[in-house]
């Protein structure tokens, strides 16, 4: 059965996001699965893989553009970018395409802003649609 994995942070920081992300991405990696980054547009693409690079200086996070062509592990697209794999989709972009729905895990980093919000709301609806099997990891504080 096909997964999505919704991870709600408690903060509307978007470096929260990309923080959270990497060590999503670190575990993913070292189970040996590749994954594709899907993000709004080139400008995104670009400062992720930039971002990636400087991450922590003691982790290293296999990846590159999809464009470039080099097939790592992890690997940054946008619009009609299509990589040759249907593992684990990792959705930062906010709408989600058909391609997502291709793929065996897809994973939604949600922080508190609204239209983030909004649009993991819809995301969830269409997997759920899909009969993705849903995870919800809510990082909260419970009161």
């Amino acid at each position: 059965m096909k997964r999505s994995d919704f991870y709600v942070l408690p903060t509307e920081d978007p470096d929260a996001r990309r923080r959270f992300l990497c060590k999503v991405l670190e575990k993913v990696v070292a189970l040996g699965h590749r994954i594709y980054i899907r993000t709004n547009d080139e400008t995104q693409a670009r400062q992720l893989d930039e971002w990636l690079w400087d991450y922590r200086p003691e982790a290293f996070l296999p990846h590159s553009l999809l464009a470039a062509g080099l097939n790592s592990p992890i690997e940054i697209g946008y619009g009609d970018s299509k990589p040759d794999h249907r593992e684990v989709f990792v959705n930062l972009a906010l709408e989600i395409d058909e391609l997502a729905l291709e793929f065996n895990r897809t994973i939604e980093i949600v922080v508190q802003q609204p239209e983030i919000l909004e649009a993991t709301r819809a995301n969830y609806r269409r997997y759920q649609g899909q009969g993705y099997e849903i995870h919800m990891n809510d990082m909260r504080r419970k009161g």
